[in-house]
């Protein structure tokens, strides 16, 4: 799998930023991560990633609130900014991604198929983002991978522009 050059220049300026980054993924299963490392010169940042299919290990490895969990389930804003959040803290990164979700076929945690939350966060801080995607479950992992890299570019980007703006998303925390 080989990442699309438009992901090389967010690589560079990480680079150049001094930013490390990780991955946590739920839903996408080490898509991300699989795409992220694609790009040459990608080993200067990435850490590593964390896929935490299963809520045990969003809780032991992550450090997701396990009453969180057990409340809202996994398919959860605040799920995916914890996860964001502990992946940071789990490989010494100063940026996380995270990914959870519905993909279906079927409902997960009472959220429709195509319910997805990603998460980035950064300095301690982490911003979510709400996403409703159509499709099949191969096509709505691949619309997580692909928002998740846009939001990273989003938030980390030289405008440092305000997310929330794209139809069909809402932005959380």
């Amino acid at each position: 799998m080989s990442a699309p050059t438009s992901l090389e220049p967010l690589v560079e300026l990480m680079i150049q930023r001094r930013l490390s980054l990780a991955t946590a993924e739920s839903l996408t299963g080490g898509a991300l991560a699989a795409e992220l490392v694609g790009v040459p010169g990608v080993s200067a940042i990435f850490q590593g990633g964390v896929v935490a299919y299963q809520n045990r290990v969003k809780a032991t490895v992550l450090g997701v609130s396990t009453e969180l969990l057990d409340r809202v389930g996994s398919v959860d804003g605040e799920v995916a900014r914890q996860m964001a959040l502990g992946v940071c803290r789990a490989v010494g990164a100063e940026v996380g991604v995270a990914t959870t979700g519905a993909a279906g076929p079927e409902p997960h945690d009472g959220k429709p198929v195509g319910t997805v939350f990603l998460a980035v966060a950064q300095a301690g801080r982490a911003q979510c983002r709400e996403y409703h995607f159509s499709g099949d479950r191969a096509a709505i992992r691949a619309q997580a991978v692909r928002a998740a890299l846009q939001l990273l570019a989003e938030l980390l980007g030289p405008s440092q522009q305000t997310p929330g703006n794209e139809p069909g998303t809402k932005q959380i925390g």
